[in-house]
């Protein structure tokens, strides 16, 4: 079961594994687990979002989620009476969610930026142009780009 504030596995065993062994700690283990499960239900209604949102807290009746931008809250506001439904089909007492926006929290990833790459055909064929046009004074800029792009991508 995935515990709010771990985002894998192992990292919810030792967590559980910790609750267990401290008697203090150990009356929080079934809140964790369900916590845990409100979570799971919670990315079982809405996939799409599931990696951008997390349960924070529900008490009496009201579900508090945390978003990691007001654009996702925007979009889950949308979403909210479907979830209330269907959490209240799967027996949470839903009676309102609230969210509650937390920058750098549940944020996904930033994609890695790709870097142009040419094949050393596309290279040549550039090359190729650049020697072929006729160095006018309207090619004049064509022609000095081409070779420096070529140049630049030996």
């Amino acid at each position: 079961m995935h515990i709010y504030g771990t985002k894998n596995r192992q990292t919810s065993i030792v967590a559980t594994d910790f609750l267990r062994a401290n008697d203090r700690m150990a009356s929080l283990l079934p809140a964790a687990m369900r916590m845990a499960r409100l979570q799971s239900d919670c990315a079982a209604v809405l996939p799409v979002l599931a990696g951008n949102t997390d349960v924070i807290a529900f008490h009496e009746g009201t579900l508090v989620l945390a978003v990691p931008s007001s654009a996702v809250a925007a979009r889950m506001k949308q979403m909210v009476p479907k979830l209330q439904t269907a959490l209240a089909a799967k027996g949470w007492p839903v009676e309102s969610i609230r969210l509650k926006v937390q920058v750098g929290r549940a944020m996904p990833e930033k994609p890695q930026m790709r870097t142009l790459e040419l094949p050393p055909t596309a290279v040549q064929a550039f090359e190729d142009l650049a020697e072929s046009l006729e160095e006018t004074s309207q090619n004049k800029d064509l022609v000095a780009a081409l070779r420096r792009l070529a140049e630049k991508r030996k």
